[in-house]
């Protein structure tokens, strides 16, 4: 999973999983789900990120990670 932050457009991108989108579904004003060929999430998009979140932190609570990297 990456997490994409693109300041010029004020979205944030959660990557689910590696690869293409074949159909994007709104599922809230603003929140818009990358859907791929087999029907699975490949990511959500969210529109206008920090009037709906708190940018200046990310926490992971009780993920089973391996590694963490930092860009």
């Amino acid at each position: 999973m990456k997490i994409h932050y693109y300041a010029e457009t004020d979205s944030l991108y959660i990557e689910l999983k590696a690869g293409i989108g074949a159909e994007v579904r709104e599922i809230a004003d603003g929140l818009n789900a990358d859907i791929g060929a087999d029907g699975s999430v490949i990511g959500l998009d969210i529109d206008h990120a920090s009037k709906h979140i708190d940018l200046s932190t990310l926490e992971a609570v009780a993920l089973p990670l391996s590694a963490m990297k930092a860009a």
